[in-house]
């Protein structure tokens, strides 16, 4: 892995992390359904557990990696969370949008 770095560079892994975090923030910005709003918080997360993971390897220290590992399994919980409450509000109301949420206020 450390020759496959020196090669390419830590450079190269920063700005794809860049990347997908800035289509990660515009997935968010511009989409107004909560599937793709919930898609694109995990392309952010996963830039950034990209850029830790570069970052750790490029350090030869794998503390950033076992973190990526807690990270990655807090994200799953919570897309199961998040996916079993949208899947019970489309029951509710038919559909997933945000604009329509908004009645849901008490």
């Amino acid at each position: 892995m450390e020759t496959i770095l020196k090669e390419i560079g830590v450079e190269t892994y920063l700005y794809l992390s860049a990347l997908l975090f800035s289509i990660g923030v515009f997935g968010i910005l511009l989409r107004r359904n909560a599937i793709v709003m919930f898609m694109s918080i995990e392309i952010m997360l996963n830039a950034v557990n990209m850029m830790l993971v570069a970052f750790s390897t490029y350090h030869q220290d794998a503390s950033g990696q076992v973190f990526v590992f807690f990270s990655m399994a807090v994200a799953a919980a919570e897309v199961a969370v998040g996916l079993a409450i949208l899947v019970s509000i489309f029951r509710n109301h038919g559909s997933v949008d945000i604009d329509n949420l908004k009645n849901l206020k008490g």
